[in-house]
């Protein structure tokens, strides 16, 4: 690294240690046993007030063109799943039954679903009729992104992008990280729609996601059985959009199998 870079990354830092970065315990480990720790930069308040504002712009969005909640058949088994699934979330997080959950389904043949900051559910309708998903596997995949709000992996991503900034910055102009609700907003549905999640939190996903639909009822070997319904529609011609932001479903249901052991008892018991 030349001098000069490393010079700009020392100041990036510090700018970080004055800024508010914390190192931060999101969940408890649960059954699976996720107890990485997250370098945070901006807070919960700033990234909440930011995800209302950007799945607010999302519903508009759909209600505008008409396909917000045209089904509401869907809506209801959503609803229901989702809810199971919440009633399991205080074996991660104490608080997250208290959030301001929020359940939706989208008309678009997409294959995809999300779960912003603090419990803003979407779930496309394309999942539920082009794969014909089961109440199980529809859990696997509502249980997974909520999940990464629980992790709160978006507050993650905009931290990183945060310090990214600070770096090629130089950090000169920095005062501190917040940019208001709107710039938030942006950058929440940036990091929601087009950038990737890493590996680390991908993983951590998968594995609350399978010990919360395992202790909301919901078999977890669905998640096996989901997961090949994606990889053959991948097959079939086109890339689902859930797959373009996540690792190929056969290295998938490896790690999966590998933690039925552990949540299977948690399904028994119900």
């Amino acid at each position: 690294m030349k001098r000069n870079n490393t010079i700009v990354l020392l100041v990036a830092i510090a700018a970080l240690s004055t800024t508010g970065c914390e190192t931060v315990k999101t969940t408890s480990a649960g059954a699976v046993g996720v107890d990485r720790k997250q370098q945070m930069l901006v807070s919960s308040a700033e990234v909440e007030q930011g995800a209302a504002a950007a799945y607010e712009a999302e519903l508009k969005a759909a209600r505008d063109k008409g396909v917000l909640n045209t089904d509401k058949a869907q809506l209801a088994r959503v609803t229901t799943i989702a809810k199971r699934i919440v009633a399991a979330t205080p074996a991660f997080r104490a608080d997250a039954t208290a959030w301001n959950w929020q359940f939706n389904v989208q008309k678009t043949k997409e294959l995809n679903a999300y779960c912003m900051p603090g419990g803003r559910i979407m779930v496309y309708s394309g999942l539920i009729e082009s794969l014909d998903t089961t109440d199980a596997e529809l859990a696997t995949v509502i249980a997974h992104e909520v999940a990464h709000a629980l992790r709160e992996h978006t507050r993650e991503r905009v931290s990183r992008a945060y310090a990214q900034q600070l770096v090629l910055s130089g950090a000169a102009a920095v005062t501190g990280v917040s940019e208001g609700t709107a710039n938030l907003a942006n950058m929440i549905g940036e990091v929601t729609f087009q950038l990737p999640f890493s590996r680390d939190q991908e993983s951590e996903a998968d594995q609350i996601g399978l010990e919360l639909m395992a202790r909301a009822g919901y078999d977890p070997h669905a998640a096996v059985t989901l997961w090949n319904k994606m990889s053959a529609a991948a097959g079939a011609g086109g890339q689902p959009k859930f797959l373009s932001t996540h690792p190929a479903p056969k290295d998938r249901i490896k790690d999966i199998e590998k933690n039925l052991p552990r949540v299977m008892p948690l399904y028994s018991k119900r």
